[in-house]
């Protein structure tokens, strides 16, 4: 995943593609930042699994943004907003659908052998582990919600 960052951002600072530069030095950033969060705890450098984690709130906190932006009026900063998280999920697993989704959860409330919404927080849990970054954990949260009731 590191390598594919870095090739990337060399290729876009060949092709001067000015917003997807800066991106990957914001992921970089992030990564490196995490790196050294890490290391200060006598731990590994971040994975692969812990890299996506990285990813996937960098996408919400630009989603988060833009919606903010765009009550505000300013278009442009959503514009802008949107077109980083575009350049974010290229680094991502490819996102369930809705249907994905439900069915994922539907597998995990089966095998963790939930039976009502104590065991919310034991799902959540699994699903993040199995499917990190590859739904909208707020969506599937109300699908759980909804299988235990």
């Amino acid at each position: 995943m590191r390598e594919q960052l870095q090739i990337a951002l060399k290729e876009a600072q060949k092709s001067q593609d000015k917003t997807r530069v800066c991106t990957l030095r914001l992921i970089s950033a992030a990564v490196k930042d995490r790196d050294i969060a890490a290391r200060g705890a006598g731990k590994d450098p971040v994975s692969d699994s812990e890299i996506t984690e990285i990813l996937s709130k960098m996408i919400k906190q630009r989603r988060e943004s833009a919606a903010i932006y765009e009550e505000g009026g300013r278009l442009e900063l959503a514009e802008q907003e949107r077109n980083e998280s575009k350049v974010i999920e290229e680094f991502l697993p490819e996102q369930l659908g809705e249907d994905g989704v439900k069915a994922a959860c539907a597998k995990i409330v089966e095998t963790t052998g939930a039976e009502g919404l104590r065991d919310m927080g034991k799902c959540m849990n699994a699903l993040k582990q199995e499917y990190a970054g590859q739904m909208d954990f707020s969506k599937a949260s109300s699908i759980v919600k909804g299988m235990l009731r």
